[in-house]
């Protein structure tokens, strides 16, 4: 089976989740001998001969069922609309020959251009059926249905619902999420809480949609070669900090914990929107000495980053899946995750909380900080039950969609 899979980040030049899982749901589809054609944007001048030489050639080239196809166009995950302005600011200033690439002026406009990108390329590649990962990606895949004759199965890592939490809708990707949906053959959501929401406020039939748990990529890590005081005890944030993650109540709870407990650290790894509002309450909040905010981080860092912590944290206002709790068990690092995310469907050996109630985060993050036999429990299980997360079991019920929707 030959697939043509729409998406704008890939290992190891990314931006977030949704990489990782490209990443490992192809990786995971290799492995059932379904031949993948990963359609990609192009990044910055400046980060594309790496982009071809570490993602490209040594990465993807080894694996003969998986090629990657990129077409020109900035689009970038998580850039704002002031981000892409500047970028196109700066491409023009670095191109000598006065022409920049860009095609617009705004992020909706590479958007749009990625869709004619891939609606040429749908005329002349080869392939059985359309994958397409988030609403970036939609308005293409329709287009290279419409071309093509194939059909378009739609994957929902999430929504605008989630992004926004359900306050001030973008409605522009509100109605491509939309248009996406109803053009789809089929439609894939990361958990039964996404699902209920596409149901819900995209008014799409519960039978158009499969549920398809994430897993997590099982590697070595590295060395834990960092430097801490013995008796430091850590709690980590590893994420975007933008509102859907729920930045503001872990440092709500970390003042809690820190009335009780003023040795304890809260590290922050990550960037978003909000970066510097958290920066601003943590000193509102008189805990500035105990907060780090260490930036954005990837491969072996992020590794590093989980061994070091005592407890990892995730407060997700709304959470399709989340990937983040799956590779902090990895690494035995406990955890204490949203009841209002998709991979506490799935898990059990973790303390799960409303993101809201800062009270439980904070009296559950000193229970596990002070009861060594709590510690050591959430540990030895969660290491041992995220075993059972192995990509080829998402990329089983992947395939077993395509068959449904080729049949």
């Amino acid at each position: 089976m030959r697939v043509l899979m729409l998406g704008w980040e890939f290992p190891p030049i990314y931006s977030g989740g949704l990489g990782t899982a490209c990443y490992g749901l192809t990786k995971g589809l290799s492995h059932h001998g379904v031949n993948v054609t990963f359609v990609m944007p192009t990044g910055p001048s400046n980060l594309q001969g790496e982009y071809v030489k570490l993602l490209v050639a040594d990465k993807l080239m080894k694996n003969k069922f998986i090629k990657i196809k990129k077409i020109e166009s900035l689009l970038i995950p998580y850039l704002t609309s002031k981000a892409y302005e500047e970028q196109i600011r700066i491409e023009r200033k670095n191109d000598s020959s006065g022409t920049s690439k860009l095609y617009g002026s705004n992020l909706f406009d590479e958007v749009y251009r990625y869709k004619k990108r891939v609606e040429l390329l749908a005329l002349t590649e080869e392939f059985d059926i359309i994958h397409a990962h988030d609403w970036m990606t939609y308005q293409a895949g329709v287009a290279a249905k419409k071309v093509s004759g194939k059909p378009l199965v739609l994957h929902i890592h999430a929504t605008e619902f989630d992004r926004t939490g359900g306050n001030n809708l973008n409605q522009y990707v509100y109605d491509i999420e939309r248009m996406g949906f109803h053009n789809a053959d089929k439609i894939m959501a990361v958990s039964n809480y996404t699902k209920g929401m596409v149901v819900k406020h995209y008014g799409v039939s519960p039978d158009k949609v499969e549920v398809v748990h994430n897993a997590v990529e099982f590697k070595e890590g590295p060395a834990a070669n960092y430097e801490i005081k013995k008796d430091d005890k850590i709690v980590l944030f590893l994420s975007r900090i933008t509102l859907q993650k729920g930045p503001e109540y872990f440092l709500q709870a970390a003042k809690k914990v820190l009335e009780l407990d003023p040795t304890v650290k809260f590290i922050f790894v990550g960037n978003g929107d909000m970066e510097a509002q958290m920066i601003e309450l943590t000193a509102e909040l008189g805990i500035a000495k105990n907060v780090l905010f260490a930036g954005f981080m990837t491969g072996d860092d992020v590794s590093r980053a989980y061994q070091m912590a005592d407890i990892y944290v995730m407060p997700s206002v709304s959470e399709p899946f989340g990937i983040t709790p799956l590779e902090a068990m990895r690494s035995g690092t406990p955890v204490i995750l949203s009841k209002q995310s998709g991979v506490s469907e799935v898990v059990n050996h973790v303390l799960k909380v409303d993101f809201w109630d800062i009270d439980d985060i904070a009296s559950k993050m000193l229970a596990i900080l002070h009861y060594k036999s709590l510690y050591h429990e959430l540990r030895l299980h969660g290491s041992l039950e995220v075993k059972k997360f192995n990509w080829d079991i998402p990329a089983g019920k992947c395939l077993d969609v395509y068959k449904g929707v080729l049949s």
